[in-house]
């Protein structure tokens, strides 16, 4: 299962240095706008220090992490839902993505240009969010059209329409499609249409300070200075840990951000533990084991019998497999259990 993230904005607000600093691909860094024409894509590793512990703890050969997609997608700028700017490049590219990380510009530089002439990251945050509404509404009232004509004979369809009309009357407030109260059964519905305000959303500011936190609009949003993460992960990587501890950082605003992005994303990880290798897998959150199994092969799912399953944790106090058996701290679990973050597990399964 593949999972992307996109990375917003307007013009010059450091998107492209945000994307070179957490792919450590040089992405197209200019002083004016639409300097990232096509969108940049780079697969980031998830950090997670469990699994480094675990490959010690195993005397694994390797280590594999698990994975997100990052994509740099050209600036936005107000009446792009109208065309301006790159406008339908731009919103055909977003609706593509699972989330959505908003960066917004909270620094003053007398060498960088602001589009708007000025820096509010207030008004940024409102001109993104009133261009994906604005874009979202025109869309919707598309899809209700052709809807209303089967809703008439067609029982779905009416359901179906009724869910628009819900969604309508939230964009039309100038609202997130994400703030409509809708069940389960509704969801289903208007999964298909990758709503631009329906996906999951994370704020991020760019500061010119260290601080991991800030707000906007009375919401508190992460905070990173992005110049500095960028000159970070140029170090060599056995320098950046004692560079990080000289500015006061227990982990770089990177690494905060790409966690924030797989929890939006209802992410868990759940990891298999060896000489051969250490390796994290993904799963939706409340995934049940023989899902879980399939994602190491689909044979695993279908022939799935039990899972022997520890908390990582657990598996170093313990020292090891042998010793977490005789501890009785290794469980066997069947088909109903829910995986849950940060176990280890060893599936049993029927060729």
């Amino acid at each position: 299962m593949s999972f992307s993230v996109g990375i917003v904005g307007l013009p010059n607000v450091g998107k492209s240095t945000l994307f070179s600093a957490l792919t450590k691909v040089q992405a197209d860094i200019a002083n004016y706008p639409f300097a990232t024409i096509e969108p940049n894509k780079a697969i980031v590793p998830v950090p997670d220090e469990r699994l480094e512990k675990l490959a010690v703890l195993e005397k694994s050969e390797k280590i594999v992490p698990t994975t997100i997609e990052f994509v740099d997608i050209a600036g936005l700028v107000a009446g792009a839902h109208k065309g301006e700017g790159l406008g339908n490049k731009f919103l055909s590219n977003i609706r593509e993505v699972d989330a959505i990380v908003h960066l917004i510009r909270d620094f003053e530089d007398p060498d960088i240009t602001h589009v708007s002439g000025k820096i509010s990251p207030v008004d940024d945050k409102k001109i993104i969010l009133l261009e994906l509404v604005l874009a979202d509404m025109e869309y919707i009232q598309k899809i209700i059209y052709s809807t209303e004509k089967q809703a008439k004979a067609d029982k779905e369809a009416k359901a179906k329409l009724e869910v628009l009309q819900k969604i309508q009357k939230v964009l039309e407030d100038g609202r997130p499609a994400d703030e409509v109260a809708l069940s389960d059964g509704e969801k289903e519905h208007i999964h298909e249409l990758q709503l631009l305000t329906g996906k999951s959303f994370i704020t991020v500011a760019n500061i010119n300070s260290t601080n991991a936190e800030t707000e906007i609009d009375g919401e508190k949003v992460l905070a990173i200075n992005v110049k500095l993460e960028h000159e970070i992960s140029q170090l060599p990587e056995n320098e950046r840990p004692e560079f990080l501890k000289e500015m006061g950082l227990s982990e770089s605003g990177l690494d905060r951000l790409i966690k924030e992005a797989y929890e939006k994303l209802n992410l868990i990880t759940f990891i298999t533990a060896g000489p051969i290798e250490s390796k994290a897998w993904t799963v939706t959150k409340g995934s049940k084991a023989p899902q879980a199994a399939g994602k190491i092969h689909t044979d695993f799912e279908k022939g799935f019998i039990k899972a022997e399953v520890i908390p990582w944790d657990k598996l170093l106090e313990a020292g090891g497999y042998p010793p977490a058996r005789d501890k009785g701290w290794i469980r066997l679990e069947g088909k109903d259990y829910v995986v849950q973050d940060g176990d280890v597990v060893h599936f049993k399964f029927n060729v």
